[in-house]
């Protein structure tokens, strides 16, 4: 019995790779950068399923190109890198890994909140560099964490994940989100606010909603501007939630205290892009779900999904199961 044809665009971890390699005709892309618009055309066009990342553009172009394809199974949670409607209309399968990155993701968020607050990298950066002559009392202060007001923009998964941390450091959390939650609010004490009386509210504000057409630009001027002087603003959702110029200027003004990002506007962000020059910004290169375990978890998530669509099966993370029913 002849093998599915499959195109992975990245190396992943052994736990979904190998998944793979035994049961499909895979080609698995070696570079460590995406591989480019073209490419991906030219290898899928004999693919029954292929699996992607975030960096990976799939729109109906390619889709047109591959008239066999059944299943697009993305390494992420997100997957707005996918042209999800277009791929219903063409009857192609999408698929997700949600969940198994939340606690990962929540610790990362934690700790932006931490070096953001206390300057951890501005301080790294200053003692290695030989420029520590003596302790002082106004060396690097900080904002202090504990007892703070947490403001979470976005409470699902991972922002309940991020709530519950912060119980640890005795915080008051509030949060906003475009349904409100009560039963959650009971379970975790978190108290609801509307956008702007979260931001004018909170000393630390953190982001996990989803990038869609209501989410762009979430947090711009106006908003930054409702902001404490004092505050600090952590993204490690998706970069275009935030205006990052926008940003950059309160950032640059003072207007804000700080901000930790794990994710920006264009991914890799550019070597010349002024938020490097600063030092009130801790800046990440997009390592949210970055650990040994949870990617490995991610991996064969991924693999189960693509070989359940190529069997035949719902696969157990659809995100689009209206195209089981045009069937």
């Amino acid at each position: 019995m002849p093998k599915w044809k499959v195109f992975v665009t990245r190396i992943i971890p052994d736990e979904g790779l190998n998944l793979i390699l035994e049961n499909c005709d895979a080609e698995v892309w070696q570079e460590e950068t995406p591989p480019p618009k073209e490419i991906i055309i030219e290898k899928i066009k004999d693919c029954e399923g292929i699996l992607t990342l975030l960096t990976d553009k799939i729109d109906a172009e390619i889709m047109d190109k591959a008239p066999k394809l059944r299943i697009i199974s993305n390494y992420a949670v997100g997957y707005d890198n996918i042209d999800v409607k277009s791929a219903t209309q063409r009857g192609i399968m999408v698929t997700n890994t949600p969940g198994v990155l939340t606690e990962t993701t929540a610790d990362l968020a934690f700790a932006l909140i931490l070096a953001t607050a206390r300057r951890i990298v501005e301080a790294d950066k200053f003692t290695r560099s030989g420029k520590w002559k003596s302790w002082g009392p106004m060396l690097f202060l900080g904002r202090d964490v504990y007892g703070a007001t947490l403001g979470i923009i976005g409470l699902g998964r991972i922002g309940q994940a991020v709530a519950r941390r912060a119980k640890g450091f005795n915080m008051k959390v509030i949060y906003y989100s475009r349904k409100r939650k009560e039963e959650v609010e009971r379970e975790l004490g978190v108290e609801y606010r509307e956008l702007h009386s979260l931001l004018r509210e909170a000393d630390i504000v953190s982001i996990h909603t989803p990038l869609t057409e209501e989410t762009y630009h979430l947090i711009g001027e106006k908003e930054l501007s409702l902001m404490k002087p004092t505050a600090i603003l952590i993204n490690t959702a998706r970069g275009a939630v935030v205006d990052q110029k926008a940003l950059y200027k309160a950032l640059k003004e003072r207007r804000i205290f700080g901000a930790g990002l794990d994710v920006y506007e264009k991914e890799p962000i550019d070597a010349d892009d002024p938020l490097l020059e600063l030092d009130n910004v801790v800046l990440l290169p997009h390592i949210g779900s970055a650990s040994v375990e949870t990617r490995g978890r991610m991996a064969r998530m991924a693999a189960d999904n693509l070989l359940a669509g190529l069997r035949g099966e719902k696969p157990p993370n659809l995100v689009n199961p209206e195209v089981l029913e045009a069937e």
